[in-house]
């Protein structure tokens, strides 16, 4: 098993029924979104990190509008009661994110480089780190991230191409791990949005957002 049988692997999938699905989504992530859509989604990453994309948009669900107005210690006890893993940490970081809201269009269109704002992300919003970031970008639109998490790392470690499983990822090892996903990516005529919902189809047989 090495690169070549992922590649491999890929380009049939691509072939199949779950192309259309896949490309269905990237279009749903393209659309234009309000302020406070924008803003949901990055409660969605932050509310991921650490947890489960499943798990984060059944909390995000549940909560509907009121992450904009629950004070933190009602957002927290709201978080617990719906079976989050660390919800006075999110809380506190959701609540501080609030102050995003209204700006966060503008510094997204003041980036032409999507990697740049990526690193912005990282270092301005509480709760985000490079997965997140590179998640809340992906679902809004932006192709060129890679979103590494345990799915896609167990994934490439079965595949052979990483010796054992990472049990952390440095901003170093992620980048490295990404140019890995990059390579593939122009291997199989896809932008790394597009990869990462093939990836996790193959590890889990679903296209989530």
């Amino acid at each position: 098993m090495g690169v070549d049988d992922l590649v491999n692997d890929l380009i049939r999938l691509k072939g199949s029924k779950v192309r259309e699905i896949i490309e269905r989504r990237m279009r749903e992530f393209e659309r234009e979104r309000s302020d406070e859509e924008l803003f949901k989604e990055l409660v969605f990453c932050i509310l991921t990190a650490n947890f489960s994309a499943e798990g984060g948009l059944r909390i995000l669900e549940s909560l509907g509008d009121s992450i904009f107005t629950l004070s933190e210690e009602e957002l927290a006890a709201k978080l617990a009661e719906l079976g989050h893993r660390y919800p006075k940490k999110r809380a506190e970081f959701i609540v501080e994110a609030r102050k995003l809201i209204s700006m966060l269009r503008d510094i997204i269109s003041s980036f032409r480089d999507e990697r740049l704002l990526r690193e912005w992300l990282v270092k301005n919003v509480k709760g985000l780190g490079y997965k997140e970031a590179s998640h809340f970008l992906r679902n809004i639109g932006f192709k060129n991230v890679s979103i590494i998490d345990f799915h896609i790392l167990d994934l490439l470690t079965r595949y052979g191409i990483l010796e054992e499983k990472p049990k952390s990822l440095s901003r170093a090892r992620y980048l490295m791990i990404e140019s890995i996903l990059e390579d593939i990516s122009r291997r199989t005529d896809m932008n790394l949005g597009e990869l990462d919902l093939y990836l996790w189809y193959i590890e889990t047989g679903k296209v989530l957002k």
